[in-house]
């Protein structure tokens, strides 16, 4: 699992999970995620198994998220549909309180987490990071 971010001053800001079956897109987009928004934003990837193996982990998603949150919540950005499963189960394994706090996001992985890390970053709350990357999902790369 790899992690960036701290908390900036006293203010908490929105992290963020990325949940992907290959440690190496998780990563990867983190490192994308990060270079965009800064070192302020906890980003946290929960790639692939803990052997390496291609796949996810609900207790490594859940531990991702414990990460990931400073207390104005956590967007889980997931690949593909198991991946949507493993971070609901992870909802189920954490404390209430805290999954109260937890948006799992529709937006592509990628294009997702981008926006999502720069809104976090300028201090939009959970909703609206969320809202951000779910809207990433009808973006037109191809649009002039």
């Amino acid at each position: 699992m790899s992690t960036v971010g701290r908390i900036n001053g006293d203010e908490a800001l929105v992290g963020l999970v990325i949940v992907s079956h290959s440690a190496k897109v998780a990563d990867g987009t983190l490192e994308l995620a990060a270079q965009m928004a800064g070192d302020e934003v906890r980003i946290v990837a929960a790639g692939g198994m803990e052997d390496g193996a291609i796949g996810t982990d609900a207790t490594r998603i859940m531990a991702a998220i414990q990460a990931a949150d400073a207390g104005a919540g956590v967007v889980v950005m997931t690949d593909l549909g198991s991946a949507v499963l493993s971070a609901s189960t992870a909802l189920e394994l954490l404390d209430p309180a805290q999954a109260a706090r937890v948006r799992l996001s529709r937006g592509p992985v990628v294009e997702g987490a981008i926006i999502a890390a720069i809104q976090a970053s300028i201090g939009d709350d959970l909703q609206a990071v969320c809202d951000a990357a779910d809207a990433m999902l009808t973006q037109d790369k191809l649009a002039g």
